[in-house]
């Protein structure tokens, strides 16, 4: 990618201590680009930044990460993004504080395309693993770049289903984009990295500072068309994306879960509040102007009860809420044994995941 001939201007000033965002656009509306900014008189700058931020403008460490950064951008792959680029995602222009640099890894490309967010509980189970993944691959084949946070839990599953889609993903970090957090995902970068986009506002060498994330929660949602919370609880940083998601004008979409599980409180306060309960990627498809459902059975729809009796008896007498053993024995007229010996076998098969406190739940066919 080409960089824009500046971008040793727009290095200085987003890399100088003690100048934020909003106020590098302050000076942006009142000087114009980075080059005229920097010529400009240091005193004239005074009416706008404080004195131990111009000192810091010109300073020794600010030229060292400039040429850091400049080195790091003229690989391949990587880029360096400004306000001024034509290539700046038009959706960010949208939102009230856009950041002044981007800093990308991969397919900067996918950032012209239409996106779509897909976020949740790090803490996910396995069934809000699948949603998540089965929901990403369904609207990524529809045409929309899936975005999320690099988590683990239902941000991961999010990315994994973006990548073996269509419209593959974006991973918006809340570190330098340099900086693999958490280091779990490191493989998972690297597919991302390959053959979608990492993505970071954050300065290179950035570490994971707990208020940069809601931070990345704004860019989340403001690059997407929509937002869609998978699995939450009532404190979950997941809730602060679709507040700001509301905020921005986008639509937010919620799935809806038993109202026995932690995780899925936010979700359903969400819903209260006005969110779209989604089954399905076609609901999600259904209100995205457009796009068109693809008339297919949902990616999340519950498989039929199993016949009551043969080889998914104890499926047909699970549910599809969490479940303990002595009322699977009640239910089913099995000794605690029979239980345990079919719930290790369904486990094994796919069918069942054990959760925390002794309890088990049926999982749907990926």
């Amino acid at each position: 990618m080409t960089q824009d001939p500046g971008l040793a201007s727009w290095l200085q000033l987003t890399l100088t201590p003690g100048l934020g965002a909003s106020a590098l656009r302050g000076l942006l509306k009142q000087f114009g680009l980075p080059q005229e900014i920097l010529t400009r008189k240091r005193g004239e700058l005074a009416s706008f930044v404080p004195s131990a931020v111009l000192e810091a403008l010109d300073s020794d460490g600010v030229r060292e990460a400039v040429s850091r950064a400049l080195q790091w951008a003229a690989h391949a792959g990587h880029s360096a993004i400004t306000l001024a680029d034509d290539s700046y995602p038009r959706a960010l222009l949208e939102i009230p504080d856009p950041p002044p640099l981007l800093y990308a890894v991969g397919r900067a490309e996918l950032l012209q395309r239409p996106c779509f967010a897909i976020v949740g509980s790090r803490n996910a189970s396995a069934q809000g693993e699948r949603n998540a993944e089965g929901f990403a691959r369904a609207l990524s084949d529809a045409g929309l770049a899936i975005v999320s946070g690099m988590a683990v839990g239902i941000d991961a599953a999010a990315h994994r289903g973006g990548l073996a889609g269509a419209a593959s993903t974006i991973a918006v970090l809340g570190t330098g984009v340099d900086i693999v957090y958490p280091r779990r995902n490191a493989e998972l970068a690297r597919e991302i990295a390959a053959r979608g986009l990492l993505l970071s506002e954050f300065a290179l060498g950035s570490g994971p500072v707990p208020h940069n994330f809601p931070r990345r929660n704004r860019l989340i949602s403001g690059l997407s068309r929509g937002c869609l919370v998978v699995e939450a609880a009532l404190a979950s940083g997941s809730l602060i994306t679709a507040r700001t998601a509301v905020d921005q004008g986008r639509d937010v979409f919620a799935i809806p879960g038993s109202i026995h599980s932690p995780l899925s409180k936010g979700c359903h306060a969400l819903i209260k509040s006005g969110a779209k309960l989604v089954e399905s990627a076609d609901d999600v498809l259904g209100e995205l102007a457009g796009f068109r459902p693809s008339g297919c059975a949902s990616t999340t729809k519950v498989e039929r009860d199993a016949d009551a009796s043969g080889d998914g008896a104890l499926l047909a007498h699970m549910g599809h809420d969490p479940v303990d053993v002595d009322s699977l024995c009640l239910r089913a007229g099995m000794s605690a044994e029979q239980v345990s010996s079919e719930l290790l076998r369904l486990e094994l098969d796919g069918r069942v995941t054990a959760l925390p406190g002794g309890l088990y739940q049926r999982l749907e066919k990926g």
